[in-house]
């Protein structure tokens, strides 16, 4: 029988929880904003430490003690042995929700990280925002157009060739080829209210500061029909 037997869709937004560095008060921050909590193999673990049982868990679970199984219930619990993904990505392909807030996924093992961002990009269509202690990153996947104060930190990283267009940024960025061997648009800021980024493919990453993080929700959160 097909692991997608249980996928879930949520209405509203989901946090999900991996099993790298979290501070609880960001925990707390997220689920705020996106109450619905899923954790990713060892995620499930840091969900009991911090007081939360997420209502799916996904991964090969390599990572996962006896005690969390037990806790959480093992109806919970869904093995995915594949290991041409990552547990993070998994996790993605069984949910669906308006936004997903990825918290333990930045800021402990590089190599992790890394793959996470390759996530990102692979999953164009998933609504997803990594949030670290100081960071928030996501894809662009269609023209951006935000509000924000002049002055923030506006980065942009490319994952893949891309003809990036945009304004309101000190630094212009206007038919400009990015590339992760060439090119790059980090350290750019604000000097407009307003805004805007388009790429002519998928492969560009938006990384702003964490301050940011409800301003990002807003602009990827779909239309309701």
């Amino acid at each position: 029988m097909s692991i997608m037997r249980y996928f879930r869709q949520f209405s509203h937004n989901v946090t999900l929880l991996g099993g790298g560095a979290v501070n609880p008060a960001t925990l707390s921050h997220c689920l705020s904003l996106a109450p619905e909590l899923v954790a990713a193999d060892g995620g499930a673990d840091q969900a009991l430490e911090m007081g939360h049982v997420p209502v799916v868990v996904a991964g090969d679970m390599d990572s996962v003690s006896d005690r969390a199984r037990k806790v959480i219930g093992a109806d919970r619990f869904v093995d995915t042995p594949d290991q041409n993904r990552t547990d993070f990505h998994k996790t993605l392909d069984l949910i669906d929700a308006p936004v997903v807030l990825g918290v333990g996924f930045m800021g402990k093992r590089l190599d992790h990280e890394l793959a996470c961002y390759n996530t990102l990009v692979r999953l164009p269509e998933k609504r997803v925002i990594l949030v670290g202690e100081v960071d928030i990153c996501f894809h662009l996947s269609a023209p951006l157009t935000m509000s924000l104060p002049i002055g923030t930190r506006f980065s942009l990283f490319p994952m893949a060739k891309v003809k990036v267009s945009g304004t309101g940024l000190v630094w212009p960025v206007e038919d400009l080829e990015m590339s992760p061997w060439g090119m790059i648009g980090t350290s750019n800021e604000t000097n407009a209210t307003k805004v805007t980024v388009e790429a002519d493919g998928p492969g560009l990453l938006v990384i702003l500061p964490r301050a940011q993080l409800t301003d990002a929700i807003a602009v990827l959160t779909p239309p309701k029909a």
